[in-house]
């Protein structure tokens, strides 16, 4: 049978639209939907080709269960559910319900993570739920609501084509979010002012008209005096600022420390580059500030997104077209699973655990009793797992063994566990130590709603069923729900968005019928009204005006040492996606089929390194080893490597320093120790493709 439909892309949070054609079960092309909002008819080679994960060999088509002998055996998901339920109950009635823990998928549609924190606490009664956004964009969406009011971009993806000037920084959207890296790049040859500010000099750099490279860690430093310079050579827009903001003279007198001679000491970006940047983004007509996970992976991120922020104030480029903040969202629905609630602190739409009038209202809603203080947050997690607190685990379409720092930590974490439940869509890293792992479904089996990165909520539609005994992530988690006694009573994952629209102010007028084909971005008022620029009037804050914050910069948690001599910086390749689970068993394999080390050719010269020889990285956490490639795209004393490929294991030598305010990993600064190991280089395949 013939199926053909349009669905939302399952990969990175540019939420390209996608037309899919299926045969006999099987997916046998995809393409851009022409229509498509953020996309415009193009899509990228994860969109377009990277499908034929979803018939693999490798995927789970039925309940395992880890037998006496420690072997996963397959199992009826009467067994396997009886089991999970039965643990659940034991440990919740010996220990309480704050002695389970539950994380919630970013690659899962919004009803899909609706459902698992609605499950974690009105079933279990905990709020121990957490997701992804913990590890890449909590300070983000922490930042904002400071600053604003809302946890979302200030506009859309077309701010870049109606922008005169923009600022890029801590992001690599030609490798991370192709098709808006497209958009920026066709932005600039009709004549967009790009500013990029990276470690390395990225592919948008050379599109760009000027970049600046600060040392890993100094994002606030460069921030600050590009405030400096705004406000020292009069280009503050003071109207502004007296209107609708608070908090400027506090900011000012902080900015005095902060001159171009200064940042340049402490950044190493050079003083006349830092001053033209200013003046290129504040004598803008209209100018954007795109930004990603190498401002927010740092011990002082949600800071840096607050300093972003406020130098949007002080030009007064908020609320208006072609001038937005547009956070670049790592996955598919990392902007819809925190806006469902899957938090340990908030209900859907960030209204907080402990506001009594907004608990009583999911209580009566939901029929039970909830507490007030929030849950743990996923760093929390491990540590009151190895301190023997938490006794159980769900973990949905979240490889954490992979994808989290700290690995050797997490691993006795879920050691300690007594009962560790995975659903996902292959084994991984983390099944490694599951008791029972269910099989899921993948983007292209199941319907519901994704949230990109510019709030826009979008469809998702089946192009195929889940393989074998493989259920859609909406059946299981309802099933489970319902089998520990709370059943939800929904029927579809329709059912589910209307109780979130009656539940949640800002998605008040969502309806699977209203979202059609163009989307809606949130807020979305009763009538549908929805809203692509926000702040247009009125900040989300009391008295409608945002808050500026005077804070300084701080180093970062890891710094260089005689020990560690050279800053490790991570990140995506273009072919790969997050821990590979789905584009290793593609065709994207033979594009790039191991990872490498990108080093500065001064720095391989230095350590005796040759292109394509085996190297070792060792932080104080952890070692592991790798081929190296000679490049002049990252700077000298610096190294970068991405973390698609379980084998290199790039998360080993991830330490526990985190962001001050939400516990974001600082992913994007770890002092390690590079040199050679006795091999005889070779040129890899990957490298030879890295060019």
């Amino acid at each position: 049978m013939d199926r053909d439909l349009t669905t939302t892309c399952g990969y990175c949070g540019v939420g390209c639209r996608l037309e899919a054609h299926a045969s006999d079960g099987k997916v046998i092309t995809i393409a851009p939907a022409l229509d498509g909002p953020a996309n415009k008819g193009h899509t990228c080679l994860k969109g377009r080709f990277a499908h034929q994960f979803s018939r693999h060999r490798e995927r789970l088509d039925s309940p395992l269960i880890r037998d006496g002998d420690g072997e996963l055996r397959r199992a009826s998901w009467e067994e396997a559910i009886a089991l999970i339920v039965s643990e659940l109950t034991r440990i919740r009635d010996a220990d309480g319900p704050d002695a389970i823990a539950g994380l919630a998928s970013s690659r899962a549609t919004n009803e899909d993570c609706y459902v698992m924190q609605r499950m974690m606490r009105a079933a279990i009664g905990t709020h121990n739920i957490d997701n992804c956004s913990r590890v890449c964009h909590s300070p983000t969406s922490w930042a904002l609501r400071k600053s604003f009011g809302l946890s979302g971009a200030t506009g859309s993806f077309d701010d870049i084509e109606a922008a005169d000037a923009a600022i890029l920084i801590g992001a690599n959207p030609t490798e991370a979010h192709p098709v808006a890296g497209a958009r920026i790049k066709q932005a600039t040859l009709r004549g967009l002012k790009l500013v990029t500010i990276d470690p390395r000099r990225i592919e948008l750099a050379d599109y760009g008209v000027l970049h600046l490279s600060p040392r890993p860690g100094t994002n606030a430093a460069v921030m600050l005096g590009l405030a400096h310079v705004v406000a020292r050579d009069g280009l503050v827009d003071q109207p502004f600022l007296a209107a609708r903001t608070e908090g400027y003279d506090e900011t000012r007198a902080l900015l005095e420390d902060y001159t171009p001679a200064d940042v340049q000491r402490i950044s190493g970006v050079p003083a006349a580059d830092l001053q033209r940047a200013a003046h290129i983004y504040a004598e803008a007509g209209e100018a954007s500030v795109m930004w990603g996970l190498g401002v927010t992976e740092h011990r002082y991120g949600s800071e840096v997104v607050r300093l972003i922020c406020n130098l949007a104030l002080m030009c007064g480029k908020v609320g208006r077209r072609g001038s937005a903040l547009l956070p670049l969202r790592g996955q598919n629905n990392v902007q819809g699973s925190s806006d469902m609630g899957a938090l340990p602190d908030t209900f859907t739409g960030y209204q907080s655990v402990a506001d009594e009038s907004v608990a009583r209202r999911f209580e009566e809603r939901w029929g039970v009793s909830m507490k007030r203080e929030r849950g743990l947050k996923i760093p929390e997690m491990f540590s009151a797992a190895v301190a023997g607190d938490l006794k159980a685990m769900y973990i949905f379409g979240e490889d954490v063994a992979q994808t989290d720092p700290d690995t050797t930590h997490v691993i006795a974490a879920l050691e300690s566990l007594e009962l560790l439940v995975v659903q996902d869509i292959f084994e991984n890293e983390t099944t490694r130590y599951a008791d029972v792992v269910l099989p899921a479904s993948s983007f292209l089996e199941k319907g519901g709603t994704f949230t990109n990165a510019e709030r826009r909520i979008q469809l998702v539609a089946p192009a195929i069923d889940p393989p074998g005994d493989a259920r859609t992530d909406f059946d299981i988690l309802t099933t489970i729900s319902a089998a520990l006694g709370h059943d939800m009573g929904f029927q579809t994952p329709a059912d589910a968005m209307d109780e979130i629209a009656a539940l949640t102010p800002d998605w008040a007028g969502v309806s699977h019928e209203r979202i059609g084909r163009g989307g809606l971005q949130w807020p979305v008022a009763a009538d549908g009204t929805d809203s692509p620029i926000l702040y247009e009037d009125a900040f989300e804050l009391p008295g409608g005006r945002a808050l500026l914050a005077a804070l300084p910069y701080k180093p970062p948690g890891s710094e260089v040492s005689d020990a560690f001599p050279v800053i490790l910086v991570t990140g995506r390749r273009l072919e790969h996606y997050n821990a590979g689970t789905m584009t290793r068993r593609t065709h994207n394999l033979d594009l790039v089929g191991s990872e490498w080390l990108e080093i500065h050719p001064d720095d391989a010269e230095r350590l005796w390194i040759e292109d394509g020889s085996l190297v070792s990285v060792r932080s104080a956490h952890g070692r592991i080893e790798l081929h190296a490639h000679v490049t002049a795209r990252i700077e000298p004393g610096h190294v970068f490597t991405a973390f698609h490929f379980p084998e290199v294991r790039t998360n080993l030598l991830i330490g526990p320093s985190a962001d001050v305010n939400t516990s974001c990993p600082e992913y994007k600064v770890v002092a390690v120790d590079v040199r050679p190991v006795s091999e005889k280089p070779r040129r890899t395949p990957a490298i030879a493709a890295a060019g």
